[in-house]
């Protein structure tokens, strides 16, 4: 695992913490190698790494599988969580201060872990995506329980137009009594993207308030596409 390690503390977070305080989300470029990302979607039939199954379309989430990991996660996915999460701390505190939300996150991220354990919430939430042809997500938030961490990240584990086509990343910006914003992204194979899991603070004439934000996939149109989910926080089921 050094090797990720090393890639992450290479990451230059003074700029991911610009871009999430002004956009509300960054792009980190080949986070994950090719053999990383290969080795993730070989998994993806291992039933003893998972502990639930969604089939998106029974739900009317969209069309698509997903799979919650069990604990213990891989080597890969719990390193990348443990580590990526004391750099955005300060950007989810700072959000939560100038909101005047009375939650103060911890450094590490075991106490968090124990926070959500305390309160109920005690399954893993890490999971991976996969979309075949006509596939897509709606847009949500992913936040599972009272406590919730709110930054959150997705891996891309395939390569856009080569492996797929469609299947953008979608970002909406709900601001008040105004229209929403669309935002549509491109990462391509082993990029991260970091992104705000339910909101972001602006600056307004009057002090901050709240820009409510969803995320979800556009339409595949050919191809396979395949992503990696990292939330920070527990769930309750």
């Amino acid at each position: 695992m050094k090797n990720i390690i090393r890639r992450i503390e290479n990451i230059d977070w003074q700029d991911v913490t610009e871009a999430l305080h002004q956009k509300g989300y960054a792009v980190i470029p080949g986070l994950l190698s090719d053999n990383e990302c290969e080795a993730l979607k070989s998994d993806y039939d291992n039933v003893d790494l998972y502990r639930k199954t969604v089939v998106m379309a029974r739900h009317r989430f969209g069309l698509g599988e997903y799979k919650y990991f069990n604990y213990p996660l891989p080597d890969l996915i719990q390193t990348i969580r443990t580590s990526i999460y004391p750099h955005l701390v300060p950007v989810a505190n700072a959000w939560f201060k100038v909101l005047r939300i009375d939650m103060d996150f911890p450094l590490e991220h075991t106490a968090l872990l124990q926070q959500c354990h305390d309160n109920g919430q005690r399954k893993a939430t890490p999971l991976i995506l996969k979309y075949g042809k006509g596939g897509f997500n709606t847009l949500h938030q992913d936040l599972y329980g009272d406590i919730y961490f709110p930054i959150q990240l997705v891996l891309m584990l395939n390569e856009p137009e080569k492996d797929f086509t469609g299947g953008e990343f979608v970002l909406t910006q709900q601001i008040p009594r105004a229209q929403s914003k669309i935002i549509v992204l491109h990462p391509k194979k082993g990029d991260a993207l970091i992104f705000t899991t339910n909101f972001k603070p602006e600056k307004g004439a009057k002090g901050y308030y709240r820009v409510n934000m969803k995320h979800g996939v556009s339409e595949v149109k050919e191809g396979s596409r395949c992503t990696l989910g990292i939330i920070f926080h527990d769930a309750v089921s």
